[in-house]
């Protein structure tokens, strides 16, 4: 029988409030159950967030280097269980093994992160324009966060936000997907056994109509970090600015890799194929577009559609396994879907393309890795984020027209070029319109101490990830200590 699992709201464990559940299914293998979990409504979403306000009290006053002691606790929790959530995570999401490893990495590296920066809330000191006079600027923590999370990165991305809002001195309602609760589950089963106080983390299942809704448009929640689709995003947005709640929102991508005809075309190729069809190509960061100069295109092309075919799809767990499923039947449809707009738009169809379901694939999501050559700039494949195992491939004169190829979409995330020029490199990186620039690496593969986020209608502005991400999860406080003995006006007196 299926485990069951609960909420946490105020250090408890506990079910809905309507008793209602929802089941957790292995997208390689949808006859297994992973776990039956709380789908829960607003009621639940109140609870958990009296709890945090009540926390915060506290909760803000703990130094933050002690903040950061839990923070490095979580973060050996998290190596000794590493292997375990690895697995656990591939059943519930399909990713191969390798890649949860990583995921599962990335909060372990997230957490030692945020417990230096424990030590690290720098604040300003400046001169005063009076003497006698001492001017600074200090952080501070703000409230309540509600944390709403995807299912692709179900441990990074939660760390991400979750581990520097609560450095901070911040308390948080997390909204995990509901496609992937249960890594989400043992990740606060972490947080409280490292020490974390009642309140200060709680976990709330369910939908985002039910859950997210409640979270976004409760008053009592100070702040949101979303990372999800674009449409959602600009709801929540909405939703949120009755309360004028600080928004930090990590949307689309429509990621190009460059290949310019110096470049090292083995390399290039590794590249490409881990960045579309990594994680299935469901990630923001994913390499959906494949750029190539047309000196090497035929080339290039031939490489590619070689090494796609021998990818070797199958359940994540199996150690021959490069490719695993998409996340569920909705996403796999609408990978087809694209694929079918990519035959009506009139790219050329050069791999894949169909559901994989051959022997023990069959029980699963699979789609095959698919290859559009012959795409042009303005066609839809070209454009629109399909989050799944597609390629398109677009031909470029030259570097110049590379670069305004890469930067027609409306979305500007990651970016990628292969050169050994270097004056091309630097060129590309100044020109290039993303958040983030690889050169001579895939668009995938962020690490958790730099800033993570985009431009255009990629996100909001905010950045996760690195030094960045504490300015979204403070406030700034302006402090004056006038020790004169008399008032002295600013801008008066002393001029």
């Amino acid at each position: 029988m299926a485990q069951k699992f609960q909420n946490l709201i105020n250090g408890k464990w506990v079910d809905a409030v309507s008793g209602r559940t929802f089941e957790n299914r292995n997208p390689a293998n949808w006859e297994e159950v992973v776990g039956i979990f709380p789908k829960s409504g607003k009621e639940d979403v109140d609870a958990a967030v009296k709890a945090a306000r009540a926390a915060f009290e506290k909760w803000r006053l703990v130094p933050a280097p002690k903040r950061g002691d839990i923070m490095r606790t979580i973060g050996d929790l998290l190596v000794k269980r590493k292997e375990e959530i690895s697995r656990e995570m591939t059943r519930e999401m399909g990713k191969v093994l390798a890649e949860t490893r990583g995921d599962v990495q990335e909060g372990i590296d997230t957490a030692y992160y945020a417990a230096t920066e424990g030590r690290r809330l720098f604040g300003h000191t400046v001169p005063s324009e009076l003497p006698n006079k001492f001017a600074m600027a200090m952080r501070v923590p703000i409230g309540v966060a509600g944390i709403i999370t995807p299912w692709n990165f179900p441990m990074a991305i939660p760390t991400w936000k979750m581990f520097p809002a609560i450095l901070s001195g911040n308390t948080c309602v997390f909204k995990p997907a509901t496609d992937t609760p249960k890594t989400a589950a043992m990740l606060v089963e972490i947080m409280m056994e490292a020490g974390l106080p009642e309140g200060v983390v709680n976990i709330v299942h369910g939908g985002g109509s039910e859950v997210g809704n409640a979270i976004t448009s409760h008053p009592d929640v100070d702040l949101i970090s979303f990372t999800g689709s674009t449409g959602v995003g600009k709801q929540i947005s909405r939703d949120s600015s009755e309360t004028l709640k600080r928004v930090s929102l990590e949307l689309g991508g429509k990621n190009a890799q460059i290949v310019l005809a110096d470049a090292d075309l083995d390399l290039a190729l590794e590249a490409v194929l881990w960045g579309a069809f990594g994680t299935t190509g469901q990630r923001c960061t994913a390499t959906s577009r494949l750029i190539l100069e047309e000196k090497i295109y035929d080339k290039f092309i031939a490489m590619l559609v070689d090494r796609t075919n021998k990818l070797k799809l199958g359940d994540g767990l199996l150690p021959d396994s490069q490719v695993g499923p998409c996340v569920n039947e909705g996403q796999r449809k609408s990978v087809q879907e694209y694929v079918q707009i990519g035959k009506n738009e009139g790219a050329k169809l050069l791999a894949g393309g169909n559901f994989a379901t051959e022997g023990a694939l069959a029980k699963g999501w699979f789609h095959q890795p698919t290859i559009f050559g012959d795409v042009t700039p303005e066609m839809r494949l070209a454009k629109e984020e399909i989050f799944g195992p597609v390629l398109s491939v677009i031909r470029a004169k030259d570097f110049e027209e590379s670069i305004r190829i890469l930067n027609n979409t409306e979305y500007g995330l990651s970016s990628s070029i292969f050169t050994t020029d270097v004056n091309k490199a630097f060129t590309a990186v100044r020109d290039i319109q993303a958040g983030i620039t690889y050169i001579n690496a895939a668009t995938i593969g962020a690490e958790a101490h730099l800033p993570f986020g985009g431009v255009k209608k990629t996100g909001n502005g905010h950045r996760e990830g690195g030094w960045t991400v504490y300015d979204f999860y403070t406030e700034w406080k302006a402090v004056y200590v006038d020790y004169s003995g008399k008032l002295q006006r600013a801008q008066i007196d002393n001029y």
